[in-house]
Protein backbone atom coordinates (compact mmCIF):
# COMPACT_ATOMS: atom_id res chain seq x y z
CA UNK A 1 0.00 0.00 0.00
CA UNK A 2 1.34 3.44 -1.04
CA UNK A 3 2.41 5.42 2.23
CA UNK A 4 -0.32 8.18 3.13
CA UNK A 5 0.52 11.90 4.42
CA UNK A 6 0.79 12.03 7.89
CA UNK A 7 -1.35 15.18 7.46
CA UNK A 8 -4.69 13.37 5.79
CA UNK A 9 -7.32 14.37 8.74
CA UNK A 10 -8.13 11.11 11.26
CA UNK A 11 -11.20 10.80 13.00
CA UNK A 12 -12.43 8.00 15.39
CA UNK A 13 -14.74 6.05 13.45
CA UNK A 14 -15.33 7.03 9.49
CA UNK A 15 -19.37 6.02 8.79
CA UNK A 16 -19.90 5.49 4.82
CA UNK A 17 -23.47 5.87 3.87
CA UNK A 18 -25.88 8.53 4.96
CA UNK A 19 -29.50 6.08 4.39
CA UNK A 20 -31.02 5.54 7.96
CA UNK A 21 -28.25 3.03 9.18
CA UNK A 22 -25.49 5.54 8.49
CA UNK A 23 -27.01 8.37 10.21
CA UNK A 24 -28.07 6.40 12.91
CA UNK A 25 -24.67 4.59 13.70
CA UNK A 26 -22.99 8.40 13.21
CA UNK A 27 -25.52 9.56 15.90
CA UNK A 28 -25.06 7.18 18.60
CA UNK A 29 -20.93 7.49 17.85
CA UNK A 30 -21.27 11.25 18.36
CA UNK A 31 -22.98 11.07 21.24
CA UNK A 32 -20.91 9.05 22.83
CA UNK A 33 -17.96 11.67 22.51
CA UNK A 34 -15.97 9.77 19.23
CA UNK A 35 -15.07 11.97 16.83
CA UNK A 36 -16.82 10.95 13.88
CA UNK A 37 -16.98 11.73 9.70
CA UNK A 38 -20.59 10.34 8.26
CA UNK A 39 -19.54 10.27 4.18
CA UNK A 40 -22.48 10.32 2.03
CA UNK A 41 -23.47 11.40 -1.76
CA UNK A 42 -25.72 13.65 -2.27
CA UNK A 43 -28.96 13.50 -3.83
CA UNK A 44 -29.08 9.74 -3.26
CA UNK A 45 -32.52 8.46 -2.76
CA UNK A 46 -33.34 4.71 -2.04
CA UNK A 47 -36.62 3.53 -3.38
CA UNK A 48 -38.85 2.89 -0.77
CA UNK A 49 -42.38 2.32 0.34
CA UNK A 50 -41.50 4.35 3.33
CA UNK A 51 -43.25 2.47 5.87
CA UNK A 52 -41.93 2.48 9.48
CA UNK A 53 -43.56 0.05 12.62
CA UNK A 54 -44.70 2.78 15.53
CA UNK A 55 -41.84 1.27 17.65
CA UNK A 56 -39.49 3.08 15.96
CA UNK A 57 -40.65 6.19 16.33
CA UNK A 58 -40.58 5.83 20.88
CA UNK A 59 -37.03 3.30 20.23
CA UNK A 60 -34.84 5.83 17.86
CA UNK A 61 -36.95 8.95 19.29
CA UNK A 62 -38.66 9.75 16.05
CA UNK A 63 -41.07 13.03 16.21
CA UNK A 64 -44.46 12.10 14.45
CA UNK A 65 -44.09 15.64 12.27
CA UNK A 66 -41.99 13.38 10.19
CA UNK A 67 -44.97 10.93 9.14
CA UNK A 68 -46.67 12.13 5.60
CA UNK A 69 -49.06 9.71 6.17
CA UNK A 70 -50.50 6.86 9.02
CA UNK A 71 -51.89 4.10 7.72
CA UNK A 72 -54.50 2.54 9.62
CA UNK A 73 -54.91 -0.81 7.38
CA UNK A 74 -53.59 -2.67 4.53
CA UNK A 75 -55.32 -4.00 1.75
CA UNK A 76 -53.86 -7.28 -0.18
CA UNK A 77 -55.15 -8.19 -3.71
CA UNK A 78 -54.91 -11.32 -5.32
CA UNK A 79 -54.16 -12.14 -8.60
CA UNK A 80 -57.61 -12.23 -9.49
CA UNK A 81 -58.30 -9.07 -7.94
CA UNK A 82 -59.43 -11.01 -4.97
CA UNK A 83 -59.44 -7.69 -2.15
CA UNK A 84 -58.82 -8.80 1.68
CA UNK A 85 -58.63 -5.73 3.97
CA UNK A 86 -56.58 -6.16 6.98
CA UNK A 87 -57.41 -3.51 10.04
CA UNK A 88 -54.93 -2.27 12.57
CA UNK A 89 -57.34 -2.60 15.86
CA UNK A 90 -54.72 -0.54 18.06
CA UNK A 91 -52.14 1.83 16.50
CA UNK A 92 -50.97 2.42 12.95
CA UNK A 93 -47.83 2.33 10.46
CA UNK A 94 -46.09 5.65 9.75
CA UNK A 95 -45.32 6.39 6.42
CA UNK A 96 -41.89 8.48 5.71
CA UNK A 97 -40.99 10.60 2.84
CA UNK A 98 -37.09 9.03 2.26
CA UNK A 99 -36.02 12.52 0.94
CA UNK A 100 -36.85 14.23 3.96
CA UNK A 101 -36.03 11.58 6.67
CA UNK A 102 -32.53 10.81 5.74
CA UNK A 103 -31.76 14.47 5.64
CA UNK A 104 -33.55 15.15 8.93
CA UNK A 105 -31.46 11.89 10.07
CA UNK A 106 -28.38 12.92 8.47
CA UNK A 107 -28.91 16.51 10.25
CA UNK A 108 -29.70 14.95 13.77
CA UNK A 109 -26.42 13.03 13.42
CA UNK A 110 -24.31 16.60 12.54
CA UNK A 111 -26.02 18.47 15.35
CA UNK A 112 -24.79 15.65 17.80
CA UNK A 113 -21.46 16.67 16.76
CA UNK A 114 -20.48 14.44 13.80
CA UNK A 115 -19.03 16.21 10.28
CA UNK A 116 -20.80 15.63 7.15
CA UNK A 117 -19.19 15.20 3.95
CA UNK A 118 -21.04 14.61 0.15
CA UNK A 119 -19.01 12.27 -1.70
CA UNK A 120 -18.99 9.00 -3.07
CA UNK A 121 -15.93 6.64 -1.45
CA UNK A 122 -13.60 4.78 -3.96
CA UNK A 123 -11.50 2.89 -1.01
CA UNK A 124 -11.27 1.48 1.70
CA UNK A 125 -7.67 0.25 2.97
CA UNK A 126 -6.49 -1.38 6.44
CA UNK A 127 -2.67 -0.39 7.78
CA UNK A 128 -2.00 -3.27 10.37
CA UNK A 129 1.41 -1.41 11.65
CA UNK A 130 -0.41 1.76 12.46
CA UNK A 131 -3.94 0.15 13.05
CA UNK A 132 -5.75 2.74 10.81
CA UNK A 133 -7.85 2.68 8.17
CA UNK A 134 -7.30 4.66 5.15
CA UNK A 135 -10.55 6.30 3.33
CA UNK A 136 -10.35 7.51 -0.34
CA UNK A 137 -13.24 9.42 -1.59
CA UNK A 138 -14.58 11.64 -4.23
CA UNK A 139 -15.42 14.77 -2.85
CA UNK A 140 -18.93 16.35 -3.97
CA UNK A 141 -20.75 15.14 -7.18
CA UNK A 142 -19.45 14.92 -10.62
CA UNK A 143 -16.20 15.96 -8.82
CA UNK A 144 -12.99 16.31 -11.42
CA UNK A 145 -10.09 13.82 -10.62
CA UNK A 146 -8.12 16.09 -8.55
CA UNK A 147 -10.78 16.36 -5.71
CA UNK A 148 -9.98 12.63 -4.47
CA UNK A 149 -9.85 13.30 -0.50
CA UNK A 150 -8.21 10.91 2.08
CA UNK A 151 -8.85 10.60 5.43
CA UNK A 152 -8.01 8.08 8.29
CA UNK A 153 -9.87 6.45 10.88
CA UNK A 154 -9.51 3.56 13.87
CA UNK A 155 -12.68 2.11 12.60
CA UNK A 156 -15.30 2.14 9.59
CA UNK A 157 -18.77 1.37 9.73
CA UNK A 158 -19.86 -0.15 6.83
CA UNK A 159 -24.00 1.69 5.64
CA UNK A 160 -23.48 1.95 1.92
CA UNK A 161 -26.56 0.12 0.59
CA UNK A 162 -26.75 -3.48 -0.67
CA UNK A 163 -24.03 -2.86 -3.48
CA UNK A 164 -21.83 -1.59 -0.69
CA UNK A 165 -18.39 -1.19 -1.38
CA UNK A 166 -17.11 -1.40 2.01
CA UNK A 167 -18.46 -5.00 2.28
CA UNK A 168 -16.94 -6.19 -1.04
CA UNK A 169 -13.18 -4.52 -0.22
CA UNK A 170 -13.08 -5.77 3.82
CA UNK A 171 -15.80 -8.22 4.53
CA UNK A 172 -15.26 -12.17 2.99
CA UNK A 173 -18.16 -14.00 1.54
CA UNK A 174 -20.04 -10.73 0.99
CA UNK A 175 -20.29 -11.14 -2.94
CA UNK A 176 -22.10 -13.81 -2.84
CA UNK A 177 -25.04 -11.82 -1.97
CA UNK A 178 -28.69 -12.42 -3.54
CA UNK A 179 -30.93 -9.19 -3.85
CA UNK A 180 -34.25 -8.61 -5.35
CA UNK A 181 -34.17 -5.07 -7.74
CA UNK A 182 -36.89 -2.76 -6.23
CA UNK A 183 -38.14 -0.11 -8.51
CA UNK A 184 -40.89 2.65 -7.93
CA UNK A 185 -42.16 5.66 -9.07
CA UNK A 186 -43.23 8.85 -7.06
CA UNK A 187 -46.57 10.12 -8.71
CA UNK A 188 -48.97 12.84 -7.09
CA UNK A 189 -51.44 11.65 -5.23
CA UNK A 190 -55.14 11.57 -6.91
CA UNK A 191 -58.13 12.74 -4.64
CA UNK A 192 -59.56 9.18 -5.08
CA UNK A 193 -56.46 7.69 -3.30
CA UNK A 194 -57.22 6.78 -0.08
CA UNK A 195 -54.82 7.99 2.38
CA UNK A 196 -54.90 5.59 5.16
CA UNK A 197 -54.09 2.51 3.28
CA UNK A 198 -51.08 0.42 1.74
CA UNK A 199 -52.42 -1.64 -1.48
CA UNK A 200 -50.05 -5.25 -1.62
CA UNK A 201 -50.42 -6.56 -5.24
CA UNK A 202 -49.92 -10.17 -5.17
CA UNK A 203 -49.68 -11.27 -8.86
CA UNK A 204 -47.03 -13.18 -11.08
CA UNK A 205 -47.65 -10.49 -13.77
CA UNK A 206 -46.80 -7.27 -11.08
CA UNK A 207 -44.20 -9.60 -9.48
CA UNK A 208 -43.18 -12.85 -10.36
CA UNK A 209 -41.36 -13.83 -6.67
CA UNK A 210 -42.49 -10.59 -4.58
CA UNK A 211 -44.89 -8.09 -4.87
CA UNK A 212 -46.19 -4.76 -5.85
CA UNK A 213 -47.49 -1.33 -4.00
CA UNK A 214 -48.92 1.44 -3.59
CA UNK A 215 -48.26 3.19 -0.46
CA UNK A 216 -50.05 6.66 0.54
CA UNK A 217 -47.29 9.18 1.45
CA UNK A 218 -50.07 12.17 1.54
CA UNK A 219 -49.40 14.46 -1.29
CA UNK A 220 -47.74 11.74 -2.96
CA UNK A 221 -48.15 8.06 -3.57
CA UNK A 222 -45.25 5.45 -4.05
CA UNK A 223 -45.84 2.68 -6.77
CA UNK A 224 -43.73 0.40 -6.95
CA UNK A 225 -43.00 -3.42 -7.52
CA UNK A 226 -39.67 -5.68 -6.82
CA UNK A 227 -37.80 -9.23 -8.09
CA UNK A 228 -34.81 -10.98 -8.33
CA UNK A 229 -36.02 -12.87 -12.10
CA UNK A 230 -33.66 -11.92 -14.37
CA UNK A 231 -34.92 -9.87 -17.39
CA UNK A 232 -38.25 -8.80 -15.58
CA UNK A 233 -38.84 -5.71 -16.72
CA UNK A 234 -39.78 -3.75 -13.10
CA UNK A 235 -40.82 -0.64 -15.23
CA UNK A 236 -43.39 -2.67 -17.53
CA UNK A 237 -44.51 -4.14 -13.85
CA UNK A 238 -45.18 -0.82 -12.61
CA UNK A 239 -46.60 0.70 -15.30
CA UNK A 240 -49.28 -2.28 -15.57
CA UNK A 241 -50.34 -1.61 -11.83
CA UNK A 242 -50.57 2.09 -12.20
CA UNK A 243 -53.32 1.11 -14.37
CA UNK A 244 -54.83 -1.50 -12.68
CA UNK A 245 -55.17 1.09 -9.70
CA UNK A 246 -56.08 3.95 -11.30
CA UNK A 247 -52.92 5.78 -11.21
CA UNK A 248 -52.17 6.01 -15.23
CA UNK A 249 -52.39 9.27 -15.64
CA UNK A 250 -51.21 10.96 -12.39
CA UNK A 251 -48.35 13.14 -13.08
CA UNK A 252 -44.90 11.30 -12.28
CA UNK A 253 -42.37 13.18 -10.10
CA UNK A 254 -39.64 10.96 -9.95
CA UNK A 255 -38.60 7.59 -10.45
CA UNK A 256 -35.78 5.14 -8.32
CA UNK A 257 -34.28 1.53 -8.66
CA UNK A 258 -32.03 -0.17 -6.12
CA UNK A 259 -31.24 -3.80 -5.10
CA UNK A 260 -32.97 -5.29 -1.86
CA UNK A 261 -30.29 -7.83 -0.31
CA UNK A 262 -32.59 -11.11 0.42
CA UNK A 263 -30.46 -12.35 3.70
CA UNK A 264 -28.38 -11.46 6.03
CA UNK A 265 -24.43 -11.93 5.56
CA UNK A 266 -22.87 -14.53 7.32
CA UNK A 267 -20.61 -12.21 8.24
CA UNK A 268 -20.51 -8.36 9.55
CA UNK A 269 -17.41 -7.48 10.35
CA UNK A 270 -13.29 -7.80 8.60
CA UNK A 271 -11.49 -8.62 11.98
CA UNK A 272 -9.70 -5.22 12.38
CA UNK A 273 -12.03 -2.59 12.96
CA UNK A 274 -14.87 -2.26 10.13
CA UNK A 275 -18.91 -3.50 10.63
CA UNK A 276 -21.44 -3.39 8.41
CA UNK A 277 -25.77 -2.35 9.17
CA UNK A 278 -28.60 -2.17 7.09
CA UNK A 279 -28.78 -2.99 3.67
CA UNK A 280 -24.43 -3.60 3.43
CA UNK A 281 -25.55 -6.13 6.23
CA UNK A 282 -28.46 -7.53 4.55
CA UNK A 283 -31.25 -6.52 7.39
CA UNK A 284 -34.23 -6.31 4.81
CA UNK A 285 -37.21 -8.58 6.15
CA UNK A 286 -38.28 -11.22 3.81
CA UNK A 287 -41.38 -11.34 2.49
CA UNK A 288 -42.14 -7.82 3.61
CA UNK A 289 -38.97 -5.95 1.94
CA UNK A 290 -39.68 -4.17 5.41
CA UNK A 291 -35.56 -2.37 5.75
CA UNK A 292 -36.16 1.15 7.90
CA UNK A 293 -36.21 -0.47 11.30
CA UNK A 294 -34.49 -3.23 10.84
CA UNK A 295 -31.55 -0.61 9.75
CA UNK A 296 -31.60 1.50 12.40
CA UNK A 297 -31.74 -0.94 14.82
CA UNK A 298 -28.75 -2.66 13.64
CA UNK A 299 -26.90 0.96 13.14
CA UNK A 300 -27.23 0.92 16.95
CA UNK A 301 -25.99 -2.13 17.68
CA UNK A 302 -22.94 -1.42 15.31
CA UNK A 303 -22.57 2.31 17.02
CA UNK A 304 -22.15 0.26 20.87
CA UNK A 305 -19.99 -2.09 19.56
CA UNK A 306 -17.92 0.59 17.57
CA UNK A 307 -17.80 2.90 21.16
CA UNK A 308 -15.94 -0.29 22.50
CA UNK A 309 -14.07 -1.44 20.38
CA UNK A 310 -12.31 2.43 20.49
CA UNK A 311 -12.14 1.76 23.96
CA UNK A 312 -10.61 -1.39 24.30
CA UNK A 313 -8.78 -1.83 21.14
CA UNK A 314 -10.22 -5.75 20.35
CA UNK A 315 -12.19 -6.20 17.28
CA UNK A 316 -13.40 -9.15 18.34
CA UNK A 317 -16.14 -7.35 19.78
CA UNK A 318 -17.38 -6.32 16.60
CA UNK A 319 -18.86 -9.94 16.02
CA UNK A 320 -21.26 -9.25 18.44
CA UNK A 321 -23.31 -7.07 16.22
CA UNK A 322 -24.39 -9.79 13.65
CA UNK A 323 -24.91 -12.19 16.77
CA UNK A 324 -26.85 -9.78 18.62
CA UNK A 325 -29.04 -8.79 15.74
CA UNK A 326 -29.79 -12.37 14.95
CA UNK A 327 -30.75 -13.00 18.33
CA UNK A 328 -33.20 -10.25 18.31
CA UNK A 329 -34.58 -10.69 14.82
CA UNK A 330 -33.58 -13.59 13.17
CA UNK A 331 -36.47 -16.41 14.20
CA UNK A 332 -38.63 -13.75 12.79
CA UNK A 333 -36.32 -13.48 9.40
CA UNK A 334 -36.45 -17.28 9.06
CA UNK A 335 -40.51 -17.17 9.43
CA UNK A 336 -40.46 -14.64 6.82
CA UNK A 337 -38.05 -16.13 4.40
CA UNK A 338 -40.00 -19.50 4.46
CA UNK A 339 -43.19 -17.50 3.63
CA UNK A 340 -41.67 -15.76 0.79
CA UNK A 341 -40.76 -18.98 -0.49
CA UNK A 342 -43.61 -21.13 -0.24
CA UNK A 343 -46.17 -18.43 -0.80
CA UNK A 344 -44.79 -16.50 -3.60
CA UNK A 345 -44.10 -19.60 -5.70
CA UNK A 346 -47.29 -19.33 -8.39
CA UNK A 347 -50.52 -17.71 -8.69
CA UNK A 348 -52.08 -20.58 -6.74
CA UNK A 349 -49.94 -20.32 -4.24
CA UNK A 350 -50.24 -16.47 -4.09
CA UNK A 351 -54.47 -16.63 -4.18
CA UNK A 352 -54.13 -19.07 -1.28
CA UNK A 353 -51.99 -16.43 0.34
CA UNK A 354 -54.28 -13.74 0.31
CA UNK A 355 -57.37 -15.78 1.71
CA UNK A 356 -55.74 -16.82 5.11
CA UNK A 357 -54.94 -12.82 5.54
CA UNK A 358 -58.81 -12.51 5.68
CA UNK A 359 -57.95 -14.67 9.11
CA UNK A 360 -58.76 -12.81 12.39
CA UNK A 361 -55.98 -14.53 14.41
CA UNK A 362 -53.51 -14.30 11.10
CA UNK A 363 -54.43 -10.32 10.77
CA UNK A 364 -54.00 -9.52 14.59
CA UNK A 365 -50.74 -11.59 15.04
CA UNK A 366 -49.37 -9.79 11.94
CA UNK A 367 -50.00 -6.69 13.07
CA UNK A 368 -48.71 -7.06 16.80
CA UNK A 369 -45.76 -8.77 15.54
CA UNK A 370 -44.65 -5.76 13.06
CA UNK A 371 -45.59 -2.95 15.22
CA UNK A 372 -43.71 -3.98 17.95
CA UNK A 373 -41.16 -5.85 16.09
CA UNK A 374 -41.31 -9.46 17.95
CA UNK A 375 -42.93 -12.50 17.44
CA UNK A 376 -46.43 -12.75 19.56
CA UNK A 377 -45.82 -16.06 21.70
CA UNK A 378 -48.97 -14.73 24.57
CA UNK A 379 -51.66 -16.54 22.83
CA UNK A 380 -50.56 -20.21 21.88
CA UNK A 381 -54.20 -20.92 21.24
CA UNK A 382 -54.12 -18.28 18.15
CA UNK A 383 -50.78 -19.48 17.05
CA UNK A 384 -52.41 -23.52 17.28
CA UNK A 385 -55.89 -22.14 15.51
CA UNK A 386 -53.20 -20.33 12.92
CA UNK A 387 -51.29 -23.54 12.14
CA UNK A 388 -54.33 -25.64 11.77
CA UNK A 389 -55.87 -23.90 8.89
CA UNK A 390 -52.56 -22.89 7.14
CA UNK A 391 -51.80 -26.79 7.00
CA UNK A 392 -55.72 -27.08 6.00
CA UNK A 393 -54.69 -24.30 3.15
CA UNK A 394 -51.35 -26.23 2.07
CA UNK A 395 -53.59 -29.98 1.81
CA UNK A 396 -56.22 -27.43 -0.31
CA UNK A 397 -58.86 -28.72 2.33
CA UNK A 398 -60.14 -25.22 2.11
CA UNK A 399 -61.53 -23.04 -0.84
CA UNK A 400 -59.00 -20.17 -2.07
Amino acid sequence: MSAVSATAEAWDAIVIGGGPAGATAATELARAGRSVLLLDRAGRIKPCGGAVPTCLLSEFAIPEQLLVARVGRARMVSPSAREVDMPIESGFVGMVDREQFDEWLRERARQAGCTRADGECESVAYDAAAAEFTVRYRAGRGAAPASVVTVRARAVVGADGAASLVARQRIPGSGRTRFVAAYHEIVQTPASTAPDRCDVHYCGQVSPDFYGWVFPHGATTSVGVGSARRGFSLRHATQLLRARTGLAGAPTLRREGAPIPLRPLPRWDDGAGTVLCGDAAGVVAPASGEGIYYAMYSARLAAEAVDEFLHCGDAAVLRAVRRRFMRAHGRVFWVLGMMQWFWYRSDARRERFVSICRDPDVQQLTWQAYLHKKLVRARPAAHARIFFKDLAHLLGLVRA
